[in-house]
């Protein structure tokens, strides 16, 4: 059998896997496991569904679902349509889930059963209404590489969430890739346990494997006491995690010391992960982590470790083949080795653009190399290590968090005249949110209010752990806020607050919510309390 050439599309690839294997497992969710022949007959049921709801080419369908089997349904039906999928994360609220329909233009949104939607000009469907069986004669895939395959949503310096267009080239190229990176072939086993609104789950969870004719299992909510059980029951060949799940793996009884012989590795990314965690995961449960680098704009993933070559704990790897990548200095030129600089890439991975956004499309897009805003320097052997990321972003358990977007709430409040958001370190997270905020003359900062603002308006994990109120936000020469001596200040003092005997700090217990999955909402306990300049005043 000849699964997934590089050529493959993957509106027609069910009905390869179909011809070639229809009795052959494909993708199963726990309620419900579904082989070739099976995936094909229910794709098409989709399709006709999506069909009779006035779907067609170049419409945008936008999936508020959990991880299940009708997600990776509905992304077949819409691309054999012609159609584009937008994910939206199930947590969201209201006002950030109309802002994505309204930007991407979708014209049908699909949500859980029971979920309360308010999508104005948007038609709903609820999963549970799915057809099961086609009705009336099936049309052929729609095969154009060029037409818009998922738009992911992702934050950037504005604050404001932006449209990522990545087309049936970009994905095709990258599940390409990561096959030959990963060597993954038919008789491998996916266990998919990041969110599906990512492209990282949808691309290296899903779509690589069944592009190569493996297999794959949608696992339920992440949880450390439960997951080697899971791993054990179905036995997967790899899977694809964040460094927060496996610090919490790695953090787990010394009894617990799970079957793992099935598994080949884990891929690590979304955020750095430390060389002990690595080598110490590895040791402990007998198999390796692979770390890797990339971002949305690049269809996940530019760099990775290699499976069978050395692996340079430290390190994101080697660039997947097909794959450029330079370090360059502040005036776009390519530096020597060893030498720190910005991180560009450049391949048919590299998206479309930014929906609506030509111009800054046109800045972080040059001469087809896509600037990351990433600092990082390569060795001798090619191996990229990262040493720092641009602008102020925050990652939160593999989550990107901008803090743009929630200072632009917190100043939405009367009280405050200036918020500035930074990141702090956290053992179970890796960072968290803290906001300070600054009063407007004559006014009282109420944080129960700025709490609720934050729960209105933000994601549960972009919501502050801590709002700290200060007299005045540090600015810096030409009047910006001085974010790097913030957040200088806030570490000195949380190393004051901890003493001598506890330098790290206290280390809280697993947390048996899904560090992934942003329904999680911020951890109710503050590892930032007491963390903050001497005279400010915290509130949570």
């Amino acid at each position: 059998m000849n699964f997934g050439t590089p050529a493959t599309h993957f509106a027609s690839l069910p009905d390869q896997r179909a011809a070639l294997d229809p009795h052959g497992y494909a993708v199963s969710d726990g309620r419900r496991s579904l082989t070739n022949d099976q995936l094909l007959h229910r794709v098409r049921a989709a399709a006709r569904h999506l069909q009779d709801l006035g779907t067609g080419p170049g419409d945008v369908v936008a999936l508020k679902l959990t991880n299940r089997v009708e997600f990776v349904l509905l992304l077949f039906a819409a691309w054999r349509l012609g159609a584009t999928v937008t994910p939206v994360n199930p947590s969201m609220t209201d006002v950030e889930v109309a802002r994505q329909l309204r930007d991407s233009g979708a014209r049908l949104l699909v949500v859980e059963d029971g979920a309360a939607v308010e999508a104005d000009d948007v038609a709903v469907l609820a999963v549970g209404a799915l057809y099961e069986d086609a009705v009336g004669s099936d049309r052929a895939p729609l095969v154009d590489s060029s037409a818009l395959a998922l738009l992911i949503y992702t934050s950037g310096t504005t604050g404001v969430p932006k449209g990522v267009m990545l087309d049936h080239a970009n994905i095709a190229a990258m599940a390409d890739m990561g096959r030959r990176s990963l060597e993954v072939g038919p008789a491998d086993r996916c266990l998919l346990i990041l969110p599906l609104f990512h492209v990282n789950g949808i691309v290296v969870s899903v779509l690589m494997p069944l592009l190569v004719g493996a297999s794959v299992v949608i696992a339920d909510r992440f949880d450390p006491r439960t997951f080697f059980e899971v791993v054990e029951r179905e036995r997967p060949t790899f899977f694809s995690a964040v460094p927060t799940i496996y610090s919490m793996l790695a953090a787990l009884p010394d009894e617990v010391r799970p079957d793992t012989s099935f598994l080949r590795f884990g891929v690590c990314g979304a955020a750095p992960a430390s060389a002990e965690l690595l080598t110490r995961f590895e040791a402990r449960y007998g198999f390796p982590l692979v770390e890797g680098y990339g971002l949305s704009e690049g269809t996940c993933g530019s760099t990775i470790n290699p499976v069978s070559g050395p692996r340079r704990a430290g390190t994101v790897g080697l660039p997947f083949p097909g794959q450029q990548l330079r370090i360059v200095d502040a005036d776009g030129i390519e530096v020597a080795p060893g030498t720190d600089g910005e991180v560009v890439v450049r391949g048919p991975n590299v998206m479309r653009g930014y929906l609506g956004r030509p111009e800054e499309t046109a800045d972080v897009i040059i001469d087809g190399w896509l600037h990351t805003g990433d600092v990082g320097r390569l060795d001798a052997e090619g191996y990229l290590t990262l040493v720092g990321r641009s602008k102020d972003m925050i990652i939160r358990g593999g989550e990107n968090i901008y803090p743009k977007e929630i200072e632009d709430v917190l100043a939405g409040d009367p009280s405050v005249l200036e918020a500035a958001v930074i990141g702090v370190p956290d053992e179970r997270w890796g960072e968290v949110v803290v906001a300070y905020v600054q009063p407007r003359p004559g006014a009282a900062v109420d944080p129960a209010a700025l709490k609720a603002l934050c729960a209105r308006s933000l994601t549960g994990y972009k919501r502050p752990t801590a709002f700290v109120v200060v007299e005045a936000i540090p600015k810096n020469a030409v009047g910006k806020i001085d974010k790097p001596s913030l957040r200088a200040a806030h570490a000195a003092h949380a190393a004051l607050s901890a003493g001598p005997a506890d330098p790290a700090g206290p280390a809280g217990p697993a947390h048996p919510a899904d560090p992934a999955d942003p329904a999680d909402p911020a951890d109710p306990a503050d590892p930032a309390a007491g963390d903050v300049p001497s005279g400010a005043t915290v509130t949570t």
